[in-house]
């Protein structure tokens, strides 16, 4: 799973839980229902204002649409390179 779709999949979750339709979350985060769903599959990745909107209208916080996407910096990769998995983000104090 990419980036993208572990945002989506938190963002399936997070609506979810709060009882939403697409339409509904749509209209409390003042976006188009068609863009929740592309957030939703994958197939678009949120801007910071999107993210915003999203956790206001699902009242949560916005980290939790991170849930699961880390970023390692560095080697192995020049510049680093994003993880997904279970881990929260962000990342437990070590």
């Amino acid at each position: 799973m990419n980036v993208a779709e572990q945002f989506g999949a938190n963002l399936v979750r997070l609506r979810r839980r709060a009882g939403l339709s697409q339409e509904q979350t749509a209209i409390r985060a003042t976006l188009h229902r068609t863009e929740i769903g592309l957030l939703e599959r994958g197939h678009r990745l949120a801007r910071v204002d999107t993210v915003a909107k999203l956790a206001g209208a699902l009242e949560v916080d916005p980290g939790d649409f991170f849930d699961g996407i880390e970023w390692l910096p560095g080697a192995p990769h020049p510049g680093g390179r994003f993880t997904e998995g279970s881990r929260r983000w962000p990342p437990a104090a070590r």
